[in-house]
Order: structure tokens, then C-alpha cells, then sequence
């Protein structure tokens, strides 16, 4: 039995064209430069490539100092890990600054919130803890945040203002990292959303599941009244994969089928890796009508400083990314 043999294919008559005349989509006019030492931050973010995430982050930071310069509503909501990770000072600053109007948050942002502020220090050992049944039975975490939750629900508060409120009466002896306490001092809307049995507090003696369901149900209706006011303005979703997207989405609609029209706004998400939800309900859908999404992806601990670092420098120096 013999083989068939396929004849290599012809390359003699393939067609060519000069490489000059070929569209390429990247140019050594927008390459980075290499760096000296003792240079400056602004001098660093300009130095970056224009191309890709150095592309995006011109154009988010430009419009961030627009969104800042015309008084514009820039929100920020955000995971508990956000706090774990040791940005809480920089978040404070920007609220110090007057360009965060509003931020969100899960149930359990309040927990290491509260924590931070108590003793300067949070996030347990889970494994250790969890095989003894220890796990999230610290006594003052759930006292203190169930009793203010309690005691918002009574005076008609939201769930964020009641436990900010109640940090910065106990002057913890870290309260300046407080983002609740902070909050509460500068009169800046911050929302809490929780969801039921995620979070530590709601399996110790004094949960009332009706105070936390009243409480977080009003900063619900708080939140949606800061989506309402998006129109030309900046939401950032920093490092929450589930329930600040599904939030969002969810008072996006409401404000809409209310008739404000929100429609023309930047919205960012910001984590270690690319997620369903952030991706489709926060930087895609929310954006499909006129607005633009950003994704940047890396380490927040990293990210998020240095897109401060560079909106910081564009707002004392808008030649830097123009």
C-alpha cells in the first residue's frame, strides 16, 4: 500500500506590500521613557506608555480631574478588603480633599473598620480559628456594632451613619483611620450594605436581624440618591467582586426608572483579577448609553495609590496627562 505525498504549498506568488503602508496600532510616539533617580511622581505617570492600561490611565485620570474641577459626584464603593489591605488613609485623604462625595460598602467594611479604630489592628487567623468555633466571636466587635445598629434603627438612621457616628462619640485610640468615623466628622454619605449571615455580627447575642434590615435598607435609598446625582461624575469599584456591583446595578435602575437621567458618566473597577459581575454590572452595562468603563487589574495595594498619586499631580498640574 503506498502514501499519498501532499506537496508542500507554493510561496513563490504570495503578494507583498510596503510596511510603510501598513496600518499599525503601535507607535514609538507612544512609548515609554526610561527613568533616572530622583525623579518625581508626575514625571513617573508621564513617562509611562501610552498604550494599553498606560492609555486608560491618562484618560480615566483626565477624567477624574474634570469630574473633581466641575464639582462633579465621585463614588466610591468598595470591599472590607480594601481596609485589610491598609488604604484606609489613602481613601481619608481624598475625603479630606473634598473629591470622594460618597462611599459604599459591605457588611463587613464596618467590622474591620471598627477594629482598626478600636485596637489599631484586624483580620483573624481564620484557619486557627474556625476548627475550634472561635471564628468571629470577638465580644466588643459584636457588641459595639450591634448595639449602634440597634440604636440607629430606633432614631430612623442609616446603618453607616449609626456606627460611624457611635465610633467617633467612643474616641477609640485609633479612630483617624476610621473611614466610618471620618465619615461621620466630614459630613460624607457612607452607605452599608449588608447581606444576611456574611458577616461575623449576625450570629453573636445581640444581632436584631430587623434593626440591620431597616438600617441597611434606608442606606440603600441613600446610596441611590448619589447615583441619582452620577451624571458627568466617576463611580469606582474598588476590590468588591459581588455585592457593591450588584448594588449598583440595582440603584442604576431604580434612579432611572425614576426618570434621572444617568446616563453620561465613568465608572472604574479595580482588583487583582477581572470578575464577571464588576465587569458587566459596573464597567459595561451602567456605561452602554454614552459613558466609558475602565478596568485596571492588578494588586489594589499597589493600583489604587499610585491612581491617586496620579490624579494628586494632574489636579496641581493638568499639562501631565493633557
Amino acid at each position: 500500500m503506498t502514501k499519498d505525498k501532499l506537496k508542500p504549498i507554493s510561496l513563490k506568488n504570495i503578494r507583498t506590500y510596503p510596511l510603510k503602508k501598513r496600518a499599525s496600532k503601535v507607535s514609538v510616539m507612544d512609548f515609554g521613557s526610561g527613568w533616572r533617580a530622583g525623579g518625581k511622581i508626575g514625571l513617573w505617570y508621564k513617562r509611562l506608555p501610552n498604550i494599553l492600561a498606560g492609555s486608560d490611565l491618562r484618560r480615566l485620570v483626565n477624567k477624574l480631574t474634570i469630574a473633581v474641577k466641575e464639582k462633579r459626584t465621585i463614588i466610591l464603593a468598595m470591599g472590607a478588603h480594601s481596609i485589610k489591605l491598609g488604604l484606609s488613609p489613602v481613601i481619608l485623604d481624598l475625603m479630606e480633599r473634598g473629591i470622594i462625595t460618597g462611599i459604599a460598602m459591605n457588611g463587613a467594611g464596618i467590622i474591620h473598620d471598627l477594629e482598626v479604630a478600636m485596637i489599631g489592628a484586624t483580620s483573624e487567623d481564620v484557619d486557627n480559628e474556625l476548627p475550634h468555633g472561635r471564628f468571629g466571636m470577638a465580644k466588643e466587635t459584636g457588641e459595639f456594632l450591634n448595639r449602634a445598629i440597634r440604636e440607629g434603627a430606633k432614631k430612623g438612621d442609616g446603618l453607616g451613619y449609626s456606627v460611624g457616628g457611635n465610633i467617633l462619640k467612643a474616641s477609640f485610640p485609633y479612630n483617624e483611620f476610621s473611614l466610618l468615623a471620618g465619615a461621620a466628622r466630614m459630613n460624607i454619605p457612607l452607605t452599608v450594605h449588608v447581606g444576611i449571615g456574611t458577616d461575623i455580627i449576625h450570629f453573636h447575642p445581640a444581632v436584631d436581624g430587623s434593626a440591620i434590615g431597616k438600617t441597611s435598607h434606608l442606606d440603600f435609598r441613600i446610596f441611590a440618591t448619589l447615583v441619582s446625582r452620577l451624571e458627568g461624575g466617576v463611580y469606582i469599584n474598588l476590590g468588591s467582586a459581588v455585592i457593591m456591583p450588584e448594588v449598583f446595578l440595582k440603584a442604576l435602575t431604580l434612579v432611572r426608572n425614576l426618570g434621572f437621567d444617568v446616563r453620561r458618566f465613568t465608572t472604574l473597577d479595580m482588583d487583582f483579577v477581572r470578575q464577571y459581575r464588576p465587569m458587566n454590572n459596573v464597567v459595561k452595562r451602567p456605561t452602554s448609553e454614552g459613558g466609558e468603563g475602565f478596568s485596571l487589574t492588578g494588586h489594589n495595594e499597589i493600583m489604587f495609590p499610585l491612581l491617586v498619586a496620579a490624579l494628586i499631580e494632574n489636579l496641581e498640574d493638568n499639562k501631565i496627562f493633557s
